[in-house]
Formats: C-alpha cells, sequence, structure tokens
C-alpha cells in the first residue's frame, strides 16, 4: 500500500519556498538600486522612472536600456554610471514636470 501524502506539508513547504524567493528578489532590488547608484535619486523620482519604464511600449528604448543593464552587469557599466548615466539623472530631474518623458537610468525593468 502506497504511503498517503502530505498535502498540508508539501504547501507550506511551497509557501515557504515561495516567501523566500520574494525576499531574495526584493533584496536582489534594494542591491542593484545601490549598485547602479539610483539610490540618490528620491523615491518619488525613482517610482515615476520605473512607472515609466513599466508602461512604455517603445520597443527601441527598451532595447537601450537592455543595452545599458547588459553593459553595467558585464562590469562594463561602472562608465555607463559615470558616464551617459549622469545625463540621464539630470534629463530625469528636469523630466519630472513632463509625465512620461523621464529616463530610466537603470537597466532593463523587471531584471531584479
Amino acid at each position: 500500500m502506497r504511503k498517503p501524502r502530505d498535502y498540508d506539508a508539501e504547501l507550506k513547504a511551497l509557501t515557504d519556498k515561495a516567501r523566500q524567493l520574494k525576499t531574495r528578489k526584493v533584496s536582489q532590488l534594494g542591491e542593484l538600486v545601490n549598485a547602479t547608484g539610483a539610490d540618490a535619486l528620491s523615491a518619488e523620482v525613482l517610482a515615476g522612472a520605473l512607472l515609466d519604464a513599466a508602461t512604455t511600449t517603445d520597443a527601441a528604448r527598451k532595447e537601450a536600456w537592455r543595452g545599458r543593464g547588459a553593459a553595467f552587469f558585464s562590469g562594463q557599466g561602472k562608465g555607463a554610471r559615470t558616464g551617459t548615466g549622469s545625463e540621464d539623472r539630470s534629463n530625469l530631474g528636469s523630466a519630472a514636470a513632463e509625465p512620461g518623458s523621464a529616463q530610466l537610468p537603470l537597466g532593463e525593468p523587471g531584471a531584479a
């Protein structure tokens, strides 16, 4: 006779695993914000940039962000952070009054 499955224990294990994954994802997002220098931005500016990235449908813009993100993760991103990234940050501050025009100084959205 087969041993019956303990569904409650399996469900608890899956719930614990999901909680660990979510905690790790949030932690990695915080590390990414710090590593890119985006922690210097106000929470409002950072949230606005992320909202713009999440809602943009411009494929070229997303590809540019992806490229900068890939360069950052491959170790070439240190120059991108202090080079064109500083221009993007200055544009981001001035674009706050113009909804939908903010440049995201991070890599690809959802990369965390």
